[in-house]
């Protein structure tokens, strides 16, 4: 059955309102997993909100009639992409516990330009020099960010880079996932990584589990809920409106993490922050310009 997407103003509207719906979701579901980390292991929330999460994937794919267990769970790009998951969620979910939310959202923005550039490398796609140029540009503002030769720079910024490049190499490889396996079905698989990832940590965290109060399950089980209406919305928007129509709005989840990060934890935004930032958005929205246009 072919699946007739409309492309008229009305329905891009709805597609852009459905992906800001999903941003604004995606980034309360990292205040809330940053909360949680405040009273609890890392690991131990990873392993909460991952078997949370792969729970209501699993529930929605076999109510679909998706088979969870199926020869092509185990080919190549389904084993590259476990591997950049288990990297971007342990790495992010770090940078986010221990960095501030904002800078660690702002870097989060840079993947995008990874993505376009793996494309190139990895599967031929044609990228013309000045979309190279903004990738450059683009990654220019991650270093500002981070700022590697300041006294200000801490090792720990480094997390929020690696869970970037996790989640650039999980899209790649999603691309060449084999089209059997659906969005729930990856989505289960996704979220079955953060509990691997969880579990890995804890033999370098090395801290026992701690019990759970209303507080802290109020925070694991509204990040699972955040993150899997997030994940509905995403899809949502992807398939009401034209993709090059929604998708810059994938960069509204800056604005809303750097907000709560200076409600709710009280961060400072710099000026090499804002600078920063200006580029890797500036970056995104010229490269998907580019893409339009091509």
């Amino acid at each position: 059955m072919t699946t007739h997407i409309l492309t008229d103003p009305r329905s891009n509207l709805i597609g852009s309102a459905w992906m800001i719906a999903a941003m604004a979701l995606f980034a309360l579901e990292d205040a809330l997993l940053k909360g949680a980390t405040a009273a609890l292991p890392i690991w131990q929330v990873l392993v909460l909100f991952g078997s949370g999460g792969a729970m209501v994937f699993a529930a929605v794919a076999l109510q679909r009639g998706a088979r969870l267990f199926q020869p092509d769970v185990l080919s190549r790009p389904m084993k590259v992409r476990v591997f950049f998951e288990i990297l971007g969620r342990l790495f992010y979910v770090l940078a986010i516990a221990l960095t501030p939310l904002s800078s660690a959202t702002v870097i989060l923005q840079a993947t995008p330009l990874v993505v376009v550039a793996g494309a190139a490398l990895f599967f031929g796609e044609t990228v013309g020099w000045r979309r190279w140029s903004a990738i450059l540009i683009g990654l220019i503002g991650v270093v500002i960010i981070i700022q590697p030769t300041g006294d200000s720079f801490s090792i720990l910024s480094v997390f929020a880079v690696l869970g970037m490049l996790g989640f650039a190499g999980r899209d790649l490889a999603s691309r060449a996932a084999p089209p059997s396996l659906s969005t729930e079905v990856l989505g289960f698989y996704g979220f079955l990584c953060i509990v691997v990832a969880g579990l890995v940590y804890r033999f370098w965290e090395g801290i026992a589990m701690a019990p759970l109060n209303s507080h802290t399950s109020l925070h694991i089980g509204g990040a699972i809920l955040m993150g899997t209406t997030a994940y509905a919305a995403l899809m949502k928007a992807m398939r009401t409106g034209e993709v090059s129509a929604v998708t810059p709005f994938r960069y509204s989840r800056l604005l809303f993490g750097v907000a709560l990060g200076v409600v709710l934890f009280g961060e400072h935004l710099d000026q090499t922050m804002w600078v920063g930032s200006a580029l890797i958005v500036a970056s995104g929205l010229y490269i998907l310009w580019r893409g339009r246009r091509s």
